[in-house]
């Protein structure tokens, strides 16, 4: 009996965040929103979740069959009416387009009182004291590297790992504990302070030690031990150990 790994991700916030970050990452007009490149680039995220057995909450499945119906209903031809029956028609987008906007007010507005909330736990009622020996190492801060940047580079993982089972097999039951693949993954890190490419971490043929490393990377950056680093949108992720590379 085939067993398989499953994990539920905190950090997503829903599909409006989702494709929030597609409008940002892709430099996109949210007041003209190309459908059907907002749209394909969705459903890779999609594919991509459901190959690594995430739980998909169904407002993301919701989602796609509402892009889908715009792209369909954008690619009707435009039915001429008589004059005296003419009216305004709504852009199938603006919907989509008003909701995206709200939830970008929000989202801007709760970072806005997070940021506030981090400057009052920096206010402390003591003398001053020199830190002169801290200048030198800026400080890590969690968050800027995404889960659907993380997705987003399975996804090329996904692409360049691909694997063909034959009709007939027999099937051999693998697995690896995730402690262990954690453990592995550390020491690969560890080895190299310049930091290790993410494509590098998944040596594997199999899509059940893919799904494994990749949770085993998102529990070793939940704890801490390491940290991803994308200078630039599409470009290559590295991976360093917490104590010793990158900032250090």
């Amino acid at each position: 009996m085939h067993s398989t790994y499953q994990v539920k991700l905190d950090a997503f916030e829903g599909p409006l965040d989702l494709l929030l970050h597609l409008i940002n990452q892709y430099e996109i007009d949210i007041y003209d929103i190309p459908v059907a490149q907002i749209t394909e680039q969705y459903m890779v995220y999609i594919r991509t979740m459901q190959q690594l057995e995430l739980n998909i909450a169904s407002e993301y499945l919701v989602m796609a069959a509402t892009l889908l119906a715009i792209k369909s209903q954008q690619l009707l031809p435009n039915q001429e009416l008589e004059l005296e029956d003419e009216q305004y028609e709504e852009d199938p987008r603006e919907e989509l387009m008003r909701r995206l906007i709200e939830y970008r007010k929000y989202k801007d507005a709760a970072y806005q009182l997070k940021e506030k909330e981090l400057d009052a736990n920096q206010i402390y009622t003591r003398p001053p004291k020199a830190f002169e020996e801290f200048n030198e190492k800026p400080t890590v801060v969690q968050g800027e590297l995404s889960i659907y940047d993380m997705i987003a580079a399975m996804s090329k993982v996904f692409q360049r790992k691909q694997w063909n089972q034959p009709i007939e097999t027999k099937i051999q039951r693998s697995e690896i504990p995730i402690k262990q693949r954690m453990e592995e993954v550390l020491v690969q890190v560890r080895k190299k302070k310049t930091g290790v490419k993410f494509f590098e971490l998944f040596p594997f043929p199999s899509r059940s030690h893919i799904v494994v490393t990749f949770i085993a990377i998102l529990e070793l950056m939940k704890s801490r031990e390491i940290y991803c680093v994308q200078e630039n949108h599409f470009e290559e992720l590295l991976v360093y150990d917490m104590e010793g590379g990158y900032w250090n």
